[in-house]
């Protein structure tokens, strides 16, 4: 495992907003840091709306976490192209964000918020 990675559960009940509606909302959100970025809050697979979710052809690399794969959000007025990802078979030491997907907050269009 990367010293420089910390992976946490995350305090609180956790939601996901996105085209109007609620893509998810979960209690056993993890909260990964890595060095100076900003944390990234991963929601359980189960306690996302995956009928949103579309699978899309990006992928990415990084040393430390994995293959990243990604999700288009499928709005009612418009799709959000790589808004999500997934690590499905994460670096060694990074099991705990298996299962997981993490949002891009990036977008305007998404929103990650602890109630």
């Amino acid at each position: 495992m990367a010293d420089h990675i910390k992976i946490r559960k995350a305090d609180g009940t956790w939601v996901v907003r996105a085209g109007g509606a609620v893509l998810a909302e979960t209690n056993n959100a993890l909260e990964l840091t890595e060095g100076a970025m900003a944390p990234v809050i991963f929601f359980p697979r189960t306690d996302i709306a995956m009928a949103f979710l579309e699978p899309s052809p990006e992928t990415s690399h990084s040393p430390y976490l994995g293959n990243a794969q990604y999700f288009s959000i499928e709005t009612k007025s418009r799709s959000l192209p790589n808004a999500a990802w997934t690590y499905e078979d994460p670096a060694e030491g990074m099991d705990r964000i298996k299962d997981h997907i993490a949002f891009y907050t990036s977008n305007a269009d998404i929103a990650v918020e602890r109630l």
